[in-house]
């Protein structure tokens, strides 16, 4: 007589998996309940949706890792959302916001845009990086697509933050969408920060600054994304410094461990 067998989404044992997996279909409700509200005309609901979204993706990865929870299914899922909340949902509020006023024209854009953010995502799922070259973790090629995605909002968080500095910033908003766009897809190195040591004696102050961040979102919402844009947007060239100055740095080592070898 064969035992009745109760439906699991996952074995008992591997329900780990489970948090992880929720965090990023959260991140990809978020994105398309997004495309919802900028159709309805609340830009700033939508933008502030995504922003969520992105916060949801820097943590499902890192959490997965943290209770060892990861797994193919969950990588390849993580890559469907991200081009979903971050490669089509800004593409669709920027369009709805301005592109659409450019036709034709407003409409080759927002796919040109979406089609580099699908690139960068299938070009980092083939992405390995060698053993030798493990500092290599701690830079991106080209902008990773939740900043895409956050930046290509950069024009219409500032029209939503009412500031007045008596610029048309509509007039930029095609050449920014496509500058954003070929970022995703260039080799440009950017930071990521994923294994950065930090020592116990600065806990205090980094647990801190993210209280501060978080009040700074929760209070003043659209000004904090403004800011935050601006500073990564000049973070970009600091990073190709220090790319190249540690490519240069292990070059050298290698080379002499090479001239040891001889």
């Amino acid at each position: 007589m064969e035992e009745n067998k109760k439906f699991r989404l996952v074995s008992s044992k591997k329900t780990r998996y489970l948090l992880p997996n929720i965090l990023t279909l959260a991140g990809v409700c978020l994105g398309i309940s997004s495309i919802k509200f900028s159709i309805d005309g609340n830009y700033s609901l939508a933008v502030t949706l995504i922003l969520i979204a992105a916060i949801l993706d820097a943590l499902d990865g890192r959490i997965a890792r943290l209770i060892k929870g990861t797994s193919e299914f969950g990588k390849e899922l993580d890559s469907l959302t991200d081009f979903v909340s971050f490669g089509i949902a800004p593409a669709f509020i920027l369009y709805f916001w301005e592109l659409n006023n450019y036709g034709k024209l407003g409409w080759a854009i927002t796919l040109i845009y979406s089609v580099c953010c699908v690139l960068r995502l299938a070009r980092f799922n083939l992405t390995k990086i060698e053993t030798s070259e493990e500092w290599k973790n701690n830079f991106f090629e080209g902008i990773p697509s939740p900043a895409g995605g956050l930046l290509i909002l950069m024009p219409l968080i500032y029209e939503l933050t009412n500031l007045n500095f008596g610029f048309d910033v509509k007039k930029v908003v095609p050449y920014f969408t496509i500058l954003v766009a070929i970022m995703l897809v260039s080799k440009v190195p950017t930071l990521a920060l994923k294994r950065i040591s930090i020592s116990p004696k600065t806990t205090v102050f980094l647990l801190l600054g993210i209280g501060l961040v978080f009040i700074a979102l929760l209070f003043y919402t659209l000004e904090t994304l403004l800011a935050f844009g601006l500073i990564y947007l000049i973070s970009i060239p600091i990073s190709v410094v220090l790319f190249r100055a540690q490519n240069k740095k292990n070059s050298k080592i290698s080379e002499e461990s090479h001239e040891d070898i001889l």
